[in-house]
Parts: structure tokens; C-alpha cells; sequence
């Protein structure tokens, strides 16, 4: 599925959400919209879904990842090194279930400040 994710209603990234089970209740729930968090080269944000660690999650991801983290019930954009990166590429705090891929230069995410608005929606 196709989505849009769109920051202060000024910066807008095309994404494709794969077909697991995290990424179906994802989808049976937007539109959605919340507060970011950035923690290094990534962008995390609560959203009301609930669903645990699946075959497969990893602390290791690519720019370009989404993911959702199942502490945090949060989705996750991975643009660069996080604070927990042992080289260049992204790692989150924890494993997370990755659930798609972003389309935009990672470069626009850094203009995303903390604490702006995320809105997520059907493409």
C-alpha cells in the first residue's frame, strides 16, 4: 500500500508499506496523525497500534527504512546514523518490525524539527 507522510503540511514523503501484520494494522488505521521525536538521523512518533516483535526484527536498518517499534507503540523513518549506529548505516534503540520503505532524499527529513506535526494517510 501506498502512503503519504506528510510533516507541518509542508514536507510530504511517498512511502510503500510492505504486507506484514504490523503494516495491515497500520493501514486499517488511518489516517493517523501524531508528534515527532527525532533521536539522531531518525524520526519516531506514537501512533495508536499495538503489535508486537514479528519473525525478522532487527536493531539494524538502511536509509530509507520504516519501521515500527513495539515498545514505544511508534513508527520509525530511518534517514542516518542513530545515536546507537556502530558504522553509517541507521540501528534503532531496539528491534523493530521493518514495514516499508520511504521514496523521498533523506536529506528533506533533516528539516524536520522536533516536535512537529506527522500526518499519515492513504496515497
Amino acid at each position: 500500500m501506498r502512503i503519504c507522510i506528510t510533516f507541518n503540511n509542508n514536507i510530504t514523503v511517498p512511502a510503500e508499506l510492505n504486507d506484514s501484520e504490523t503494516a495491515r494494522k497500520i493501514q486499517d488505521a488511518l489516517p493517523l496523525a501524531s508528534r515527532v521525536n527525532t533521536w539522531g538521523h531518525e524520526i519516531y512518533f506514537s501512533i495508536p497500534v499495538k503489535a508486537g516483535l514479528e519473525k525478522g526484527a532487527t536493531e539494524v536498518m538502511e536509509i530509507g527504512d520504516i519501521a515500527y517499534w513495539p515498545p514505544g507503540h511508534a513508527l520509525c523513518l530511518f534517514f542516518g546514523p542513530t545515536p546507537a549506529s556502530v558504522d553509517d548505516k541507521p540501528r534503532a534503540a531496539s528491534p523493530v518490525n521493518k514495514i516499508g520503505r520511504f521514496e523521498a532524499d533523506s536529506h528533506i527529513l533533516k528539516q524536520v524539527p522536533d516536535g512537529a506535526r506527522v500526518e499519515i494517510k492513504e496515497a
